[in-house]
This record gives structure tokens, C-alpha cells and sequence, in this order.
């Protein structure tokens, strides 16, 4: 039989995504393609913030965008995520408050708006990024509550991501895949992140898919630097380098 050419290529493949991308940390995300580059991995998902922390709307800055095109056209893709990057509304159950206000520091944006509001966000984040091929939507922290989840559905969005799976939203396929992050906000969970991240990436030598999701702030800590910058070449070095829309086949 024939093989599916609509299908996507499901070997062995490593996806690094760069978070919390806009003009606020593009100097940083300049320096860390730069190092993840030299590392083997030249195409890497950036997630894009249209309002990071209502300190740098995307539609008041051609020279960002202008960078932002550059870095399509070198092969990486661009995701939405969120808005705002900031869960604005405050309590709850004390469940609720211990995911969003001290484990992700008060940016689940995502994580419990309701249906209209967050298609209302996603619609103008995708207004800001006309000019780009935006095939997918991770929620910040990858906390995006169920309403949330049939929003970027009905915004018409390839796919989204969870800390531990990739999500299609056409077809409801689900690949399982713990991401590695790192946590860098102090001493003791830096010392967690690293000797977590080595764990876990020995434990998914036999997953189809290996994630690494690098933020902004762990470029500032010389030891979580140097750790994800190994994860990334030993990634590279024994699998397929992948955006998460090549996963999908978006």
C-alpha cells in the first residue's frame, strides 16, 4: 500500500520551543536561537505574547515584527501564546490559587476564561500576527481550562500543547510527551529543574517525541544554561530537529 502523503513523519524527533517571545525579551531570544543553533537545532516554535504583561502590544512595533519575519523565514515557526501572559483575576479554591498564582506566578491566562473572552483574545492575537502562518496556540504555562480549549478549536487552530502531551485539535489525536522545562525562580528549584530534566530525559530516550520548553530567564543562570544546551545537542544529535506544526502535519 502506498504510503499517506498527508500524514506527517512520525520518527524519532525533538521539538524545542522558546516561550514568552516578544519585545520585551527579544534580545535574549536573539542569544538563545544563536546558541541553540550552534547546538544542531536551527528550527525551533517560538511562542509569541501579542501584549506581554500590556508592556509591548506587537501592533506598535514594526522593528519586532520586521525581526519576527526574519526568524520565519529562517525556518521557525511562530505560535500564539496567550495574550496578556497574565491571569488578571485573583482566588479561588486554595487549588486554584496554588496553580495560578504561586506555580505559574499569576500567568495562566488561559487557564479558567471563559469561552467567549478567551475567543475574543485569540482572535485578536491572531489579528496581530496576520502577516505570519500561525498554525497553533499553547496557553501560558500550558494551563488552558476546557472553555478555553473549544475557543482555540473554533478559532480554527491546528493544535495546542499541555506540559505533557501534544494535542490536534482536527482530529482529537493526542501525542503523550512530558515537556522538559526548567523552573529557575530560586536556588532549590533550580537544583529540582536540573536533576528532574536529567531524569526525565532518560526516560523519554524511547518516546517518539522529545519537548524542551526554554524560557527567557533560564539563559540568566549560567548551570540551567549550560544543561539545556546538552539536552539540545543530544536531541539533535540522535533525532529528527521539528517545529511542533511538522508533529502535526499543519
Amino acid at each position: 500500500m502506498a504510503k499517506d502523503q498527508t500524514k506527517p513523519d512520525r520518527k524519532a524527533s525533538f521539538a524545542v520551543s522558546v516561550h514568552d517571545v516578544s519585545p520585551l525579551t527579544r534580545g535574549t531570544v536573539d542569544a538563545m536561537l544563536s546558541d541553540l543553533r550552534d547546538g544542531g537545532v536551527a528550527a525551533t516554535s517560538l511562542l509569541v505574547v501579542p501584549d506581554h504583561h500590556r508592556k509591548g502590544p506587537l501592533d506598535r512595533d514594526p522593528d519586532f515584527l520586521e525581526w519576527l519575519r526574519a526568524r520565519q523565514n529562517e525556518g521557525h515557526e511562530i505560535v500564539l501564546h496567550g495574550f496578556y501572559h497574565l491571569r488578571e483575576k485573583t482566588g479561588g479554591g486554595l487549588g486554584r490559587r496554588l496553580v495560578t498564582e504561586h506555580y505559574t506566578a499569576g500567568e495562566g491566562e488561559f487557564y479558567d476564561l471563559p469561552y467567549d473572552e478567551a475567543r475574543q483574545r485569540l482572535a485578536r492575537g491572531r489579528a496581530m500576527l496576520a502577516a505570519f502562518d500561525v498554525a497553533g496556540f499553547i496557553a501560558p504555562a500550558w494551563l488552558l481550562g476546557d472553555d478555553a480549549e473549544r475557543a482555540v478549536r473554533d478559532e480554527g487552530f491546528a493544535y495546542t500543547t499541555r506540559l505533557g502531551s501534544v494535542l490536534e485539535l482536527r482530529s482529537g489525536e493526542r501525542t503523550d510527551s512530558q515537556s522538559l522545562v526548567y523552573s529557575v525562580r530560586s536556588g532549590w528549584r533550580r537544583g529540582a529543574s536540573l536533576a528532574w530534566n536529567s531524569w526525565l530525559a532518560s526516560r523519554l530516550r524511547g518516546n517518539p517525541l522529545m519537548r524542551l520548553g526554554l524560557h527567557p530567564p533560564d539563559w540568566q543562570h549560567a548551570k540551567i544554561k549550560a544543561h539545556a544546551l546538552h539536552l539540545a545537542r543530544e536531541g539533535a544529535r540522535g533525532r529528527r530537529v521539528i517545529r511542533y506544526r511538522d508533529w502535526v502535519g499543519a
